[in-house]
This record gives C-alpha cells, structure tokens and sequence, in this order.
C-alpha cells in the first residue's frame, strides 16, 4: 500500500471510530462506505495469500452431521418453486464451450460427498454433508479462456423490492475458490436430496467460504475477467467479497 493511501487507511480507521457511538448519520455512512473500498481489498490479498487450492478444509464423521436446521444464508422472503424436471442451469461468459444442463445431466456427471463444517458469518456453524458435482469438472468442460478470473452466479431466489419488482439474488468467487476440490453443486443434503429451504435443485457447497457465499437456487453461472458492479448480494450490502475460511 502506498504511503498516501496507508495516511488515508489510518486517518478514516480513527474517523470511524470517533464517530462510531454517535449513530449513523450521512457522514458516518459516507466513512463507512469509503473505509469498505479500502480495506475490503486488503483483507481479500491477505486471505488469497492464505489460502491453497491444495489444502482441504477438515471432514467429519456421519456420526456429528447437525440433521435439524436449514442453512439459511441468503434473503428469503420468497423461497422459489422450481421444478426439477424443467430446471436448466445455463454455463457462460469468457468459457470455449458455453452450455445449458438438466439436472438429470448434471447428476450424471462426477459426484462427490463430504462431510464438512459449514460457518456463518453470524458466528455459528453446523456440520452437514453435501453431495454433488464438483464444480471444477463442469469448469473442465466449459474450457475457461485465459481471461476468466472471477464466477458469477446468479439465484433463482427472488424477493420483492420497495416497488413490488421481483429481482435475484447473485455472488461473485475468485476462479481459484471455484476450482477447490470441495466446492460443489450440491443436489444432495445429508444424504437425501436438497430440500426447497436449502436450495433446491442446486446450490453451492463448500467449507472454505462464509455461508452466504454458499448461494442456493443456482441457475446461471458466468465465467468474467473483473469482478462485476453487482458483487453479491450481501457484499453489496458491506459484507467482505472474499468470505474466505
């Protein structure tokens, strides 16, 4: 970080607490906001430096898997019915091989179970086991170009706005993460098929994000190379973007 920049890092960091116990006023809000911008980028350098697409999250015995609570890591004010039969997941964007697939395509691909501890950002954590499709192996047959650095998904999951519009629920990972072997496309919840609550037909999966990194209800996946303006749901709401484990 520059000597300028760090000044300003350090100056907002003790605006922010000055003005901390004195509600949120439009000037505290316009440090808050500014204080995101800087240091969300330093906190996603730090954690990309300690993460490793080589090292695995630890796995749990069936025995310890928490089989009472859904995962609610997203806004559902509307929980979507999808029809399995007619479900498509649409794959796109910087790939050689862009494709649109039926659940029954996708089930047919690799599998893979884990039993993993999934965390919240709210603190608590529950050890579930997810089943599905690696993501890297539908990644392998979309053939990303060398552009693509970032993973755009976008949920089926809709809620309404102020105006009664009805409008999805979206995240953005780092290739790297995407590529992990315990990141899947989850079909699967502790051994029975995914139930509408937690995301069905498909979801994300993976021990080393943030739950609300995990999105459910996925139906479009976009390969991009910079990380677009609508991040993610939560981040857009001053979440940090990596969410990394």
């Amino acid at each position: 970080m520059s000597n300028t920049r760090r000044r300003t890092f350090i100056k907002l960091s003790a605006l922010g607490v000055l003005l901390s116990g004195c509600g949120v006023g439009e000037t505290q809000q316009t440090v808050n906001e500014t204080f995101h911008q800087l240091s969300d980028p330093l906190n996603a350098s730090f954690e990309q430096l300690l993460f490793s697409t080589q090292r695995l999250a630890p796995e749990f015995p069936a025995a310890q898997i928490d089989r009472l609570t859904p995962l609610g890591n997203t806004v559902e004010d509307v929980i979507p019915e999808l029809d399995a039969q007619e479900y498509r997941l649409t794959v796109g964007g910087l790939v050689n091989n862009p494709t649109t697939l039926s659940l029954e395509q996708i089930q047919a691909l690799p599998h893979k179970s884990q039993v993993i501890r999934q965390v919240c950002v709210e603190g608590w954590s529950k050890i579930v086991q997810w089943g599905g499709l690696p993501l890297v192996e539908l990644l392998k047959q979309v053939e990303p170009t060398p552009e693509a650095r970032y993973v755009f998904f976008r949920s089926a999951e809709g809620f309404r706005d102020t105006q009664g519009d009805l409008y999805g629920y979206y995240e953005t990972w780092d290739l790297a993460s995407c590529v992990h072997p315990q990141t899947l496309l989850v079909y699967e919840h502790n051994g029975e098929p995914i139930t509408q609550e937690n995301g069905a037909p498909l979801r994300v999966g993976s021990p080393i994000k943030l739950g609300y990194k995990n999105i459910k209800y996925v139906q479009e996946i976009m390969l991009v190379n910079k990380i677009p303006e609508q991040v993610g749901y939560w981040e857009d709401e001053g979440y940090e973007w990596y969410g990394g484990l």
